[in-house]
């Protein structure tokens, strides 16, 4: 596997953590109102996509980042703002999805590489339609 496809993986792997991160903030000022079942079902998504992309990781010989990136912060803050200012209801919703499909465009990109193996993309494969069925069912939310 070539080093571009290891960094694409590995930024998979951060981009689940900066995720559960965004929708930990939301569900902690969410106070148990809003979408708080929505900001759960996307904590364990992004969680089990997380663990299981550094399971993949550890296997090749990586070391995966817990901590995820500078993005946790700024997803982090974005939730806490819109709390403030608008509280956490069916108003984010529109954000949340257009985040998901940047997601999603990630794994398109992953999945495009010559170099992974059957294994590896079964495994993207399924996180991706993970992240397009709750696209899907915000989607639902929205309308």
């Amino acid at each position: 596997m070539t080093n571009d496809t290891l960094d694409e993986l590995k930024s998979l792997h951060t981009r689940a953590i900066d995720a559960r991160h965004g929708y930990e903030e939301a569900l902690e000022d969410a106070e148990g109102r809003g979408m708080t079942s929505l900001f759960s079902k996307m904590i364990v998504l992004h969680t089990t996509n997380a663990d299981e992309l550094a399971a993949a990781l550890s296997s090749m010989g990586q070391q995966p980042d817990e901590s995820g990136s500078f993005m946790s912060i700024v997803h982090r803050t974005i939730m806490s703002v819109r709390s403030l200012f608008g509280g956490l209801d069916e108003s984010v919703v529109s954000g949340l999805v257009d985040g998901e499909k940047r997601n999603v465009a990630a794994y398109a990109d992953a999945l495009g590489s010559q170099d992974i193996s059957a294994e590896m993309r079964a495994l993207l494969e399924r996180q991706r339609d993970r992240i397009e069925d709750a696209i899907s069912l915000m989607e639902q939310i929205k309308a």
